[in-house]
């Protein structure tokens, strides 16, 4: 399992998230062919319901089409096929929130090929044994192969399966607005509670929470067992994996999922190389007051420490400040860890920073990443576990000793 810090607020789920609220057209924004007749608009009703994610029927006998009024249950329906639940034994030997007395934990996954390929979280894998996963119609599956990307919390698992029904990853997440509605499913609490439906809306994007990348996030009413799972577009589209939410006393519907872009960039690497090559500037980087904060900034990232022969030979130093990588600004780890996700090993990058006083440029060739950026994301929890009682997310009243202990034991176990 992949270990998220000790603060009490934030939650490994273990599975899917879910969402609560009505159902509601999409608005995708998409520029439709239009005709104007006699000063009326029209289009192509096809068209319309592509965007739109709804469906409708034409009524022949009045002349009438009748647009589909709830689109969510459809969405539902045509996305559980593509869901499954993961149970095995906790690796600790001990019971462990979203398991039980027999020491199970479980979680969500989500079919992305016929032939039994399954994406889900790192940490709803990590250390389970005799994992069994579970497919929508009651079938059950021994795990038969694996992979596990810890910085990104994504992992592949392979049944021994055909005729499966794959789930559509969205292309993009760039069109995806704050309050379009969404749809996840997944297994909450309990095994038997597989499948489980909620619906609510996205809350904001390019959140930077305990991660490497940018996150999605949606006012979906969580609980542990549901990472892995799908966030769902009324298109039926998966535009994330659901992977942890906030949870504390006094903290309501604040869950967070992996954009299909990152999904679908780790699941590339895994399927060519067996594992997730990074490329890295091969420095260790510091981010300002302001960027740890949350405050707008263009402050750059101080350079703590070289790590690569590259960076030696570009004649970089510690001290040195970096503001922008192939003209594209960084301020903060994230920004860095985003734009070289288009980058492979070896390629070279221009890199603008500040050295003695003096603003250069220097050509740096990208290395490998060895582990640089999870060690970041951890030294970055044990940070926020130190200042654990000046936390303000906890609704500005820490929680009682009680309810702190109880949902911490969640957020260790990450299932």
């Amino acid at each position: 399992m992949r270990k998220m810090g000790k603060r009490a607020f934030v939650l490994a789920l273990g599975s899917a998230l879910c969402v609560s609220g009505s159902a509601g057209a999409a608005s995708s924004g998409a520029a439709l062919k239009a005709k104007v007749i006699n000063g009326g608009v029209y289009v192509n009703v096809s068209d319309m319901n592509k965007a739109l994610g709804t469906s409708g029927a034409y009524n022949s006998a009045n002349g009438t089409y009748t647009l589909s009024a709830d689109r969510v249950p459809q969405v539902i329906k045509n996305v559980s096929p593509s869901v499954v639940g993961i149970i095995g034994r906790s690796a600790t030997g001990e019971t462990v929130a979203g398991g039980d007395r027999y020491n199970l934990a479980h979680g969500t996954g989500v079919i992305i090929r016929t032939d039994g390929w399954i994406v889900t979280n790192a940490h709803v894998i990590e250390g389970l044994g005799d994992a069994v996963v579970v497919t929508s119609d009651g079938k059950s599956y021994g795990i038969t192969d694996s992979y596990s990307d810890p910085v990104s919390d994504l992992a592949l698992v392979k049944i021994k399966a055909s005729g499966l029904k794959p789930a559509t990853l969205a292309a993009s997440t760039n069109s995806l607005q704050v309050g379009e509605q969404v749809v996840a499913i997944g297994t909450p609490i309990s095994f038997s509670l597989r499948n489980s439906a909620t619906s609510g809306v996205v809350s904001g994007l390019n959140r930077g929470v305990n991660a490497a990348y940018r996150l999605i996030q949606s006012d979906t009413a969580i609980n542990p067992g549901n990472s892995g799972g799908p966030l769902v577009n009324l298109k039926g589209e998966v535009i994330g994996i659901n992977t942890m939410k906030f949870s504390a006393v006094g903290i309501e519907n604040m869950g967070f999922s992996i954009p299909s872009d990152t999904v679908k960039y780790v699941i590339s690497q895994f399927f060519k190389y067996g594992e997730v090559r990074r490329a890295s500037l091969g420095l260790g980087l510091e981010e300002s007051w302001s960027a740890i904060v949350g405050l707008p900034t263009e402050d750059p990232l101080k350079v703590t420490k070289i790590t690569s022969a590259n960076a030696v030979q570009a004649k970089i130093k510690e001290g040195d400040e970096l503001y922008s990588i192939n003209g594209k600004r960084v301020a903060s780890a994230i920004d860095v860890n985003e734009l070289l996700k288009s980058y492979q090993p070896g390629q070279t990058v221009s890199v603008l920073m500040q050295s003695d006083g003096d603003i250069v440029k220097r050509k740096l060739v990208l290395t490998q990443d060895n582990g640089e950026i999870y060690d970041s994301i951890q030294s970055g929890e044990d940070l926020e576990d130190s200042n654990e009682s000046d936390s303000v997310e906890d609704g500005g009243k820490a929680p009682s000793k009680e309810a702190s202990e109880s949902v911490q034991e969640t957020a260790v176990t990450g299932k």
